[in-house]
């Protein structure tokens, strides 16, 4: 490297002498990190080395300590507003994880309940056809066969819920504590800094490049919220083979449809009609208004019916309470839905149910959706068909009036889309079906 001097050495105070020559220090050289007067400059161990102005060479470091500074800042910042989220976690994975030990034991006492339910309608069907006596007692001891491994099914999945549970809060607690100290290191540097930016050349210059590398090694540390698993993940496996009894015959009411809706001839199958306009409203907001309705609608008992949803990529099921007279005025009130909402992005598949707002994980694509409406006991849940596993389900639910299937599809914006959904056809229930969990 060559020696580089700067045309305008500063005034150096008089106390600023070279121990060695007692020469006054004007110099610095960046390589070895000292201060030199002009005797030592001249020496054969400085030779090749980068040497400026002290002045110079205090401002160059103090640039540098400045850019230092701002990152530590950002970063100070960045690490408070992870902390803060760390703790907000906290509170709400436990939080959650009570809303799935409920939904948990509530779908245990609506399984059971359709258990009795099929057992009864087994009977009586047994009844009918025999009076064997050994029929019945062999079916009864079924039933409670059943229920002891529905009760240990269901048990296991609140122990794999509370085992995920803690797992969750034992990563934010540590995540809690490394940032937390993070957060105290980026203190006393941003401090340190600070200092340092306000000191005289000489004071600044003393062990610049070693604070320097010690500060640039603190910001590399990197920041980032603990990875959790996802509560929604804990699936609630299995399905009852009531369904098929409770499955509906569902057909679309036209009477209710968007505009931009267009219905089969057979009342089952709602897509988008080709050429819709561009909508004049936010293109980065998904506009689900395209509704429409079944035509049968539930007052009272238990119901069940399968919506096909490969064929679309956002798209609404749910039910839907509240008047639609006049065709596309079906209402927009949060409070007259319950929903499941599927999108996809690219390759990813997000789920969200509603109300309120609640985003799912889903590690496959959702081919077909299953709805399960108990009237009586407040409950509506959603399942996915190919897995045969709950997606959500709500509980305690205060229905009124009469409640209708609905189904929504977004609104493009610009292209036009093929998406379409299907309501599945109803499967017939067999007279002989065997009692399942």
């Amino acid at each position: 490297m060559s020696k580089r001097l700067s045309p305008q050495l500063q005034h150096i105070t008089e106390d600023a002498c070279c121990e060695a020559h007692l020469e006054p220090i004007q110099l610095f050289c960046d390589v070895d990190q000292i201060t030199l007067c002009s005797k030592c400059f001249q020496s054969q161990e400085h030779k090749h080395h980068t040497v400026c102005g002290i002045q110079e060479a205090a401002e160059n470091y103090r640039k540098l300590f400045q850019e230092i500074l701002n990152t530590s800042r950002e970063k100070l910042e960045a690490a408070k507003s992870i902390l803060t989220d760390e703790q907000e976690r906290m509170a709400m994975i436990q939080e959650e994880e009570q809303n799935f030990k409920k939904m948990i034991e509530s779908e245990y006492s609506m399984r059971l309940r359709l258990l009795d339910e099929e057992c009864e309608l087994n009977l009586q069907r047994q009844q009918e056809c025999t009076s064997d006596l050994n029929l019945r007692e062999g079916l009864l001891n079924q039933v409670i066969q059943l229920a002891t491994e529905l009760e240990e099914m269901f048990q296991e999945m609140l122990q794999r819920l509370s085992h995920v549970g803690r797992e969750n809060m034992k990563k934010l607690k540590e995540s809690e504590a490394r940032v937390s100290e993070q957060i105290c290191s980026l203190q006393k540097l941003t401090t340190e800094l600070e200092k340092k930016c306000g000191e005289d050349a000489l004071v600044l210059l003393k062990n610049a490049k070693y604070s320097l590398e010690r500060s640039k090694s603190l910001l590399l540390e990197r920041l980032e919220p603990a990875h959790i698993i996802d509560l929604s993940l804990c699936h609630i496996r299995g399905f009852s083979s009531m369904f098929r009894v409770l499955q509906r015959h569902l057909t679309l009411d036209p009477e209710t449809a968007h505009p931009c809706l267009a219905l089969s001839e057979d009342l089952r199958t709602v897509k988008l009609r080709h050429g819709q306009q561009d909508r004049a409203d936010d293109p980065g907001r998904l506009d689900f208004s395209a509704m429409v309705l079944a035509a049968e609608s539930f007052t009272s008992g238990r119901h069940y019916w399968e919506v096909d949803v490969e064929k679309a990529t956002r798209w609404q099921v749910g039910i839907f309470h509240g008047s639609a007279d006049t065709k596309g005025s079906t209402a927009r009130a949060s409070g007259e839905k319950v929903l499941l909402t599927g999108s996809v992005m690219g390759t990813e598949w997000t789920l969200w149910v509603f109300p309120p707002l609640k985003r799912l994980f889903l590690k496959k694509k959702l081919d077909t959706v299953g709805v399960f409406l108990d009237y009586e006991h407040g409950q509506i849940s959603f399942y996915n068909v190919t897995e045969t596993s709950l997606i959500y389900s709500f509980s305690h639910c205060a229905f009124q009036g009469a409640l209708r299937p609905v189904f929504s599809l977004c609104i493009p914006n610009g292209d036009t889309s093929p998406d379409s959904l299907t309501i599945s056809p109803q499967h017939g229930a067999s007279c002989d079906a065997a009692v399942s969990p």
